[in-house]
């Protein structure tokens, strides 16, 4: 999407930024729920000086992060509308060599921050959901026993609601957004009233002072100040979904005033009374209006929650194609939004870690420790690769992008910093899953490329191949063979294989490869390449964006508008089935890389199905690879 469109209604233009607060501000905008309390808890307490102090950096940080970085800097990086730390990735890595060490540096960056964005997965409905249930200790103590319990219900109900998408719910969750910002705003401005002189924190020296003054405390400080904008990258991530324009207008108009409003009013709220730090969001409000409180809270939490699975299931998606992770099953769930997709896998494996960390850490302050380093850490790989963008694509000279970006990177690094301090009491998670997440993922990366180069050592061409071939010899037989490769220039293996057990060949032979691109999607009329070779050989190349789901089906139908007809009847698809056997042989994979790449391997999805290839017109083809 552009950043505006013209040709948008009034009405469109107001139902997109109603969308955008459901979608894309779930997570940020559930953050008042615990970041002024950890922020203070992490300074030490409740002063007038750290409260001033603390709502200074948290103002701030949330205009220089959130607004001139992302919103006006960052989101000019689109892949042809597309945002994200992976189409970020992809954009950088287009003026690249593969094989060089700018290439291998890039990669290895992108595959690092899609691995911390599977640990802030886990972390950010744990802290999310915990946060607002914990609201019911504040009516009364009687629910103490149950916060635990009712947070893994809430999880579970969530995940077992996955497989039916979004899009129902979706459309509840934008006008349920706007309601809680309106509160939050209400609440704010209610307590602000009572103490307006909270207003001067805006002041940016009271952040500086307190840093100053207390640097040790400040700095501990930092690390929970930067909860308030935990959600900037899920704004560059989701912004193909609505455009720009939108998401600026929902940010600076609806979320951004609400949640200083609110912020500012809980620092209102502990100058009145340093005790209410117990839970200051909740004990703005009256009594009689807790219980609603939890309930809207809650909503609010699951959405902000929905937010970073449906991420999750997306990232996971476009690793998959971009060749970074093995193939899973995925299913879509709506006919009319490419972006709503259903991993199954990663549904099952995402509420156990959760549920893990729910009932292991026990409460959001808890928790708050693990909370931070993931998006740290994409955040600061977001400004490292975005530098590396506008110098090569936007052409900017070096002394303003170093300006620009190296004072972005260091607001980035000093949160990052503030953020490590915390791995001991639970830092130490999402870092152990990102170790973990970045072994898979380069491992399966690096497993193929050796793989390719394995198959390549005994290929034969397949214009010698062609040229060879005899009228009579050997006997063809009618039909279509279509044989799946990666790479249309050799003869197949199970080309091979056929030939050398059967001694015949179709009357017509396709070679077919597909190639995922570094771009969202593939136009239509950009998506096939078909070559007639002669002798009733033909090589046909299917195009698809990181974002495109395969459908082979439709791109052989589509054959026809190049003169090459297909009958599914008479039509076999030839894929070859290899199973991968451990050697003593030297590869480029280390013994424990093999064995991870074997056991990946041989539990990928199979190719039949990833392509929806009909199961009752497909040959499969054994063989075996020593690596």
């Amino acid at each position: 999407m552009s950043d505006s469109s013209p040709s948008k209604s009034p009405a469109l233009r107001r139902t997109l930024v109603i969308a955008a607060l459901g979608v894309v501000y779930g997570d940020i905008g559930t953050s008042p729920l615990y970041a002024v309390r950890q922020a203070l808890n992490a300074f030490g307490g409740v002063t007038e000086a750290a409260v001033m102090g603390a709502l200074s950096l948290v103002a701030w940080a949330l205009i220089l992060v959130v607004t001139v970085k992302y919103m006006f800097v960052i989101m000019r990086a689109d892949n042809r509308g597309e945002g994200g730390l992976l189409a970020l990735t992809a954009l950088t890595l287009r003026n690249t060599t593969p094989g060089t060490f700018r290439h291998t540096a890039i990669m290895t960056a992108g595959l690092v921050g899609a691995a911390l964005f599977y640990g802030d997965g886990v972390i950010t409905p744990s802290i999310s959901v915990l946060s607002a249930v914990e609201g019911l200790k504040i009516a009364t103590p009687l629910f103490d026993q149950y916060v635990i319990p009712i947070a893994v219900i809430l999880i579970i109900g969530l995940f077992a609601f996955q497989n039916r998408g979004t899009a129902t719910m979706g459309r509840a969750f934008g006008p349920v957004m706007l309601l809680w910002f309106s509160v939050l705003a209400v609440l704010g401005v209610i307590n602000i009233v009572a103490h307006p002189n909270i207003l001067l924190a805006l002041n940016p020296l009271y952040g500086i002072n307190l840093l100053i003054s207390a640097p040790l405390p400040g700095f501990i400080m930092l690390g929970a100040v930067f909860l308030v904008v935990t959600g900037g990258e899920t704004l560059y991530a989701d912004m193909g979904h609505f455009g720009r324009a939108p998401m600026r207008t929902a940010w600076l108009y609806i979320v951004f005033p609400a949640l200083l409003l609110n912020y500012y009013g809980q620092g209102a709220l502990l100058l009145n009374d340093a005790a209410a730090l117990e839970n200051p969001f909740y004990l703005m409000a009256p009594a009689w209006a807790i219980y609603p409180l939890v309930v809207l809270a809650g909503i609010a939490t699951i959405i902000a929650s929905q937010a970073v699975i449906s991420g999750a299931f997306s990232i996971t998606r476009q690793a998959v194609q971009l060749g970074y992770l093995p193939r899973f099953r995925i299913r879509h769930t709506s006919e009319e939004e490419i972006g709503q997709v259903y991993v199954p896998r990663i549904n099952g494996l995402l509420p156990i870690g959760i549920i893990a960390l729910i009932v292991g850490f026990g409460s959001s302050d808890n928790l708050a420790s693990a909370y931070g380093i993931a998006v740290t850490g994409m955040m600061t790989i977001t400004t490292m690769l975005a530098f590396v963008y506008a110098r090569v694509t936007w052409k900017w000279n070096l002394p303003l992008a170093v300006a620009v970006f190296g004072f972005f990177g260091a607001i980035d690094l000093a949160f990052l910093s503030a953020n490590l301090l915390k791995i001991a009491d639970g830092g130490w998670l999402p870092v152990s899953i990102t170790v973990v997440m970045f072994a898979v993922m380069s491992t399966w990366w690096r497993g193929r490329r050796m793989l390719w180069i394995l198959r390549a050592e005994n290929t034969l061409p397949l214009s010698d191949f062609v040229a060879n071939l005899k009228p009579d010899k050997p006997l063809r037989v009618p039909g279509t063979a279509i044989f799946m490769t990666a790479n249309i220039d050799s003869v197949p293996t199970a080309l091979l294989h056929a030939l050398k057990h059967y001694k015949v060949l179709h009357e017509r032979t396709v070679l077919m490869k597909v190639l995922t691109e570094d771009i969202p999607h593939v136009a239509e009329a950009d998506r096939l390449e078909v070559k007639d070779l002669g002798k009733g050989f033909h090589t046909i190349t299917v195009r698809y964006g990181f974002m495109d789901q395969p459908n082979l089906l439709r791109a052989i139908a589509q054959c026809r508008v190049q003169h090459l007809h297909f009958n599914l009847m008479e039509t076999s698809f030839i894929v070859g089935r290899e199973k991968l056997i451990s050697s003593k042989r030297r590869t480029a994979l280390s013994g424990w890389r093999k064995k991870l790449f074997m056991l990946m391997s041989n539990n990928a999805l199979d190719a039949t199905e990833f392509f929806r290839i009909p199961a009752n017109r497909v040959v499969e083809l054994g063989g075996q690879i020593e690596i």
